[in-house]
């Protein structure tokens, strides 16, 4: 039996595996803009990401549903409307917020 798993897997289109690349590149500005968030840059790290966000919409948008791996959610249209509200309801808050306690200089 174990055989026979490792014979379907070396079977595989070698373009599947990387399926999760869009995911991943979206996941490493994510993971930037903690950073920033971190270093007590919050809006430039709530910017990054909205930008995050955008670059999953386009992705989505380029990429069709087997290629865009874990960025299709739901239907496309559905999934760049999503992504871009979102980015664009983000981007808002972190460009017109200023002063409070998070203030930077």
């Amino acid at each position: 039996m174990t055989e026979d798993r490792r014979d379907q897997r070396d079977r595989r289109p070698r373009q599947a595996r990387f399926t999760q690349l869009p995911f991943a590149a979206v996941l490493v500005v994510a993971a930037v803009a903690a950073l920033r968030i971190f270093q007590y840059h919050w809006r430039e790290g709530a910017a990054l990401i909205g930008a995050a966000l955008l670059v999953a919409a386009v992705l989505r948008a380029v990429l069709s549903t087997e290629k865009a791996g874990l960025l299709a959610i739901r239907g496309k249209v559905v999934d760049i409307i999503t992504y871009v509200g979102l980015a664009a309801l983000i981007l808002f808050v972190a460009l017109t917020i200023t002063g409070g306690p998070f203030s930077s200089s």
